[in-house]
């Protein structure tokens, strides 16, 4: 379990658990602080001196083995999980450097000492800042109520009104900081993860070019390091995503925090001070307790707590209510007092003070006191308000409308479905089509007075309009728990499965939409709509949890990747039953830990992978956009969009729109499933695929250690050693470099013998001798 969301209705609450939350947050920041601190002055011995090369390697590379992200949430991404394993992948590579170091000029200053001292100081010395400001006013919003609480009652009212007015100012002052500081923590906590890997890439392939005995190692390293761009890029894209809906739910909290309160087992909970009675001489003291209270049972718990000085006073007790009164300022000079009787206490009562006369309401009526609110402290969902789009036959009209209108006009546009249209228009458009008459007079597919992008939002405001999401409230966590762990069969099956548990009408309709969404992805060469784009664009559109939370919002993430499952196995998930003996989807808990990641690559699919890379001189053809742009933008600068720190990667000037590359066949080409695992998604158990598994150990030299296939079978298992044997290809093949050789379904191999390099065979093919991928061929 990672670091726990901080919740923006608990700002208003302020619990003792809340206050733990936050020094957990806090915590993490000092040791990821203190962490680059350290990895800088690291970094500066390496510049220093030749002499000390070794030495500092050593420790850096120590550093980055031992470091480990933390997360927010329950789980993560497979590009969150590569993008953890990369610093312990980078500590490989530093050992195996050593080995080969040799006299080098490096100037790791810009490409990752500036970056990591500008993350340091802006971003972390920010959350600092924040700190100081939120803990300054804490102190003055709890003095100031101490101090407002023990004013007499028989001061004149205008003076008491005047005290109340500062308290509440105060008050809303300290939630206003409290906000804005949780939600700068959970900013932090995930903005670190791609900031702080970004430079070490950089200065990784800085270090590679200098060292000429380590071409070959730098060479290897490309393929990782292409995947991690993908990680990184995937990360950030879904970060900007998680913000933006963060920061809204903020503002809507911070707008009504009444109605974003969270469900709870208590009826009330809140801060009481508790009147403790001391021996005649010294009189009575009041303690402040955080107190809650089950209405079902009568069970009163409180436990002593005090924000300025850190912590819990001591122990919490609890007892059962038998009676509450409210208390007058003529019987106690204090205001907004009452007594509570204890039925496991006969004879004993205590005394207790709210914080406010409405607080003390609210207390009198969920304690069954005689002065009662109509409003209940009981938590519940705030229900959203139903749209008048249904899934009815005017909704299939319309959806069929506007995306045959898409396929006819506009398939090829760049940034389709993100570049979104001018509100008015999209909203008048939305009319027209919700009018049966003006709907069937409407034609989008000849019409220039409507475009695309016009189209395309349209389409998406409708299913966010619909009552409740395309894939139902009640399904959508167990959609959200197979793809956050899991294998990538399993994960494709549980979707599956799941898909032909929605009710007929949004199985037909997120068919169609699906289908539709297959298809813009294929034209992703010209629209740069990936596949990843289109699952960032369409997870929030078509799933959402019924409850507006920030842990709900953190698995917007894997809504996305519930999206991309649907596009990438459309025929087999709609056009297939599923296995009548699949189980029903099981809790997170159950899964296996550090599952592989899911990538497009599935059994018996030959599909293209878009690879997130710029201006590289590698062997690469076409063009898919790594950087699509914002929802919210109509502008398609972002679709080309390249970071500084990503351009200083590859020594590159800037971002070049024309020059955005891909590799066309990378994904199954031999040497990409070898090198980056990518063969783990074949399945060797598929009624329809022979076994094609790698055999790999962890101690294999060039692959990820987060990137293992699953085991072969006894059977399929290949012999340590083949000694002039023949084979034949049971998968084509493009070979990417010269070693290797391309072939096609049926080719027949001459003299196959085993290669040096794992996973490999060697063999002849029309005279040409070359290597050839193991789990590609089948030995005769």
């Amino acid at each position: 379990m990672g670091l726990q969301p901080l919740e923006f209705s608990d700002c208003y609450l302020d619990s003792p658990w809340f206050r733990e939350r936050i020094r957990a947050h806090e915590a993490e920041l000092e040791r990821t602080n203190k962490f680059i601190k350290e990895l800088i002055k690291d970094g500066k011995n390496l510049i220093a001196a030749t002499k000390s090369l070794s030495a500092a390697q050593r420790k850096f590379a120590h550093s980055l083995r031992d470091f480990k992200f933390e997360f927010i949430g329950d789980a993560e991404t497979d590009d969150e999980r590569c993008i953890d394993a990369s610093l312990r992948e980078f500590s490989n590579f530093l050992k195996n450097l050593e080995e080969q170091r040799e006299i080098m000029a490096l100037s790791v200053t810009e490409t990752l000492i500036k970056p990591l001292e500008k993350f340091r100081k802006e971003q972390l010395g920010a959350v600092k800042e924040e700190k100081k400001k939120f803990d300054k006013e804490t102190e003055k919003n709890y003095s100031l109520i101490d101090k407002h609480l023990n004013l007499s009652a028989k001061k004149k009212d205008s003076h008491l009104q005047e005290a109340d007015t500062q308290v509440e100012q105060t008050r809303q002052h300290f939630y206003e900081l409290s906000l804005e500081y949780v939600c700068k923590l959970q900013e932090i906590q995930e903005r670190k993860k791609f900031e702080f890997v970004e430079p070490m890439l950089s200065f990784f392939q800085g270090m590679f070019t200098f060292y000429h005995q380590g071409h070959e190692l730098a060479k290897d390293f490309n393929h990782y390091k292409m995947e991690l761009q993908i990680n990184i890029q995937n990360t950030r894209n879904r970060f900007e995503g998680t913000r933006s809906e963060v920061e809204e739910l903020m503002n809507k909290t911070r707008q009504h925090p009444k109605d974003h309160t969270r469900a709870s087992q208590f009826t009330a909970e809140g801060y009481l001070y508790v009147q403790e009675k001391r021996p005649a001489p010294f009189g009575s003291s009041w303690v402040k307790h955080y107190c809650m209270y089950r209405k079902a049972a009568k069970k009163f718990n409180m436990i002593p707590f005090e924000h300025r000085s850190g912590g819990k006073l001591g122990d919490g007790e609890a007892f059962f209510l038998k009676d509450c009164t409210k208390r007058h300022t003529d019987s106690i000079d204090r205001r907004f007092c009452f007594d509570v009787e204890a039925a496991d206490r006969p004879g004993i009562s205590l005394t207790m003070q709210a914080f406010s006369e409405e607080e003390r309401r609210q207390w009198l009526e969920a304690l069954g006191g005689k002065e009662a609110l109509l409003q209940s402290f009981n938590r519940a969902i705030v229900p959203r308000p139903e749209g008048s789009a249904q899934l009815d036959k005017t909704g299939f009209t319309i959806i069929r409308k506007c995306i045959s209108a898409v396929e006819s006009r506009g398939i090829n546009d760049q940034g389709l479905y993100r570049v979104v249209g001018v509100s008015s228009k999209v909203q008048r458009l939305l009319s027209m089509l919700m009018d049966v008459k003006t709907c069937n007079e409407l034609d989008l597919e000849n019409s220039i007075d409507w475009e695309v992008k016009t189209i395309t939002s349209a389409l998406k405001q409708y299913l966010r309009s619909l009552p409740e999401p395309l894939m139902t409230y009640e399904l959508h966590g167990d959609f959200i728990v197979p793809v956050k762990s899991g294998s990538p069969e399993s994960r494709v099956n549980a979707i599956h499965f799941l898909v032909h548990k929605l009710p007929e009408k949004n199985k037909e309709m997120l068919d169609i939409l699906v289908k539709h969404l297959t298809n813009v992805s294929n034209h992703s060469k010209q629209n740069l709509m990936t596949v990843a784009n289109l699952g960032v664009v369409f997870g929030p559109t078509l799933m959402r949890p019924q409850e507006e939370t920030v842990a709900a919002i953190m698995d917007l993430k894997f809504q996305n990747i519930v999206v991309e499952i649907l596009i990438e196995n459309h025929e087999k998930i709609f056009r297939t039953p599923p296995d009548a003996t699949f189980p029903e989807p099981v809790s997170l808990s159950a899964s296996p830990p550090n599952a592989p990641p899911r990538q497009s690559k599935r059994p018996g699919q030959r599909t293209k992978r878009p690879v997130a890379v710029y201006n590289l001189c590698l062997e690469l053809e076409d063009g898919d956009s790594p950087h699509p742009p914002k929802e919210d933008t109509s502008s398609l600068d972002s679709l080309s969009s390249l970071s500084p720190t990503t351009a200083a990667v590859h020594g590159l000037p800037g971002p070049d729109k024309n020059h955005l590359v891909t590799d066309g066949d990378w994904a199954p080409t031999a040497s990409s499933q070898t090198r980056s695992s990518m063969v783990q998604w074949l399945n060797p158990q598929s009624p329809t695929t022979p076994s094609c598994t790698q055999a790999l150990t962890p101690s294999s030299p060039k692959l990820p250690p987060c990137l293992f296939s699953p085991p072969t079978t006894v059977a399929d298992k290949p012999p340590e050693s083949v000694t002039s044997r023949k084979a034949r290809a049971v998968y084509p093949c493009e070979a990417e470099h010269s070693s290797e050789l391309s072939f096609e379904i049926g080719a027949i191999f001459e003299d196959v013998q085993t290669s040096r390099e794992p996973g490999w065979l060697e063999g002849t093919l029309d005279g040409k001798r070359g290597l050839i991928p193991q789990n590609y061929v089948k030995l005769l």
